[in-house]
């Protein structure tokens, strides 16, 4: 994998630049479509690429690893063929996953044990195999394993997480260098910051992190119940350690107006399900700001979904109509809604990227963190 940096924004730590994997180049900053279980909910591959032109989507370990499974993976050839994706695929370690089943899993120096949401096998991650398990799935980026610690979280349970963090990142990273990719392209390997919301745990990791040398790096165990500017406040603290010249992932995040205050921060890479769940549940995020599409509200609105909207159905379908759709029952609510919702996050990432270039990202993004967080 390489990293070009294009621009610098001038009032910010905001940068564009270019991933290049060998299932082709990813502009940053990018957001990424979350496709938990290989595919995104309620969205067809074909639309994903095709229409929304995105370059890159993730799976999730701890789920492809249940089901399908690791056998039926491995004689597709890989989530690639498995899907029939062919661009970028990041998977995570499936840590998230594992320590959100708090009653279920039990965390020891090996690894961590835990019972099956689907049928109630107990299973065990490693540092070791979740990077085998990743080379079967085939991702181009893959995660080490780690803790994410909930929020709130006391001082010294964060300590002893972060440290069994980077024991099992130095066993992933061992392993990762003695095992080899399975499908003829390659893979990264990115670390992941952890340290919760306390910022000598999180320059501690974050050091940690920089010294491993990976081809990018990740900041985990943010946008987990803690307050915005204490997520902004760990990222700018993390984003000053991590090498400059490696992207920046930050897991989970988030709102629109998250992303542009931790584009101009220095981060890179971006992931959440908010688009697609919530858009499923009858959140749009639109140029103007939030709608709640299901309000009676928009019953006789009559115009575009979202007059400044780019996707193939801002323009075709009302505002009144896609109301109607929620409130019927029919399932193309939810899918059009998933379209549009993804399509407004690519398009943001695009003009974000217009406006580093031009070296005006400081100030609009100001405009806009405003305007994108108001409820129309």
């Amino acid at each position: 994998m390489e990293f070009r940096i294009l621009e610098h924004d001038k009032g910010s730590a905001a940068r564009t630049a270019e991933i290049l994997t060998d299932h082709g180049s990813i502009q940053t900053p990018v957001f990424m479509p979350v496709g938990t279980a290989g595919a995104v909910k309620a969205l067809h591959i074909g639309d994903l690429k095709d229409k929304l032109d995105a370059k890159i989507m993730l799976g999730n370990t701890y789920h492809l690893y249940l089901r399908p499974g690791l056998d039926v993976l491995s004689r597709a050839g890989g989530l690639h063929k498995f899907n029939g994706w062919d661009r970028a695929i990041l998977t995570d370690s499936g840590g998230y996953q594992v320590f959100s089943l708090a009653g279920t899993r039990k965390i020891k120096e090996e690894g961590v044990i835990f019972q099956s949401h689907i049928d109630g096998s107990r299973h065990t991650f490693t540092p070791e195999n979740t990077i085998e398990t990743q080379r079967v799935i085939g991702g181009d980026i893959i995660m080490a394993l780690d803790e994410c610690t909930p929020y709130p979280c006391d001082y010294n349970y964060a300590s002893k997480s972060l440290d069994l963090t980077h024991r099992w990142l130095h066993r992933a990273w061992e392993h990762f260098h003695k095992t080899q990719p399975l499908y003829g392209h390659s893979q990264s390997l990115f670390p992941i910051v952890q340290g919760s919301v306390y910022g000598d745990l999180r320059q501690k990791s974050a050091e940690v992190i920089a010294s491993i040398g990976a081809d990018g790096n990740a900041i985990g165990g943010l946008s987990v119940g803690e307050p915005a500017e204490m997520m902004y406040e760990m990222t700018e603290k993390v984003c000053a350690i991590l090498p400059a010249d490696k992207p920046r992932y930050l897991m989970g995040v988030g709102t629109p107006a998250n992303l542009l205050e931790c584009i101009a921060l220095g981060i890179d890479m971006f992931d959440c399900v908010m688009p697609t769940r919530n858009g499923r549940n009858g959140m749009l995020f639109t140029w103007e700001g939030i709608i709640n599409i299901k309000n009676v509200k928009w019953k006789n609105d009559h115009g575009p979904l979202d007059p400044k909207g780019n996707s193939f159905v801002d323009q075709a379908y009302s505002r009144a109509f896609m109301r109607h759709l929620f409130v019927a029952g029919e399932m193309l609510g939810p899918m059009a809604a998933t379209v549009h919702n993804l399509g407004f996050y690519l398009d943001l990432m695009r003009e974000v990227r217009i406006q580093i270039r031009e070296g005006n990202y400081a100030a609009w993004k100001n405009v806009m963190v405003q305007k994108l967080q108001q409820r129309l």
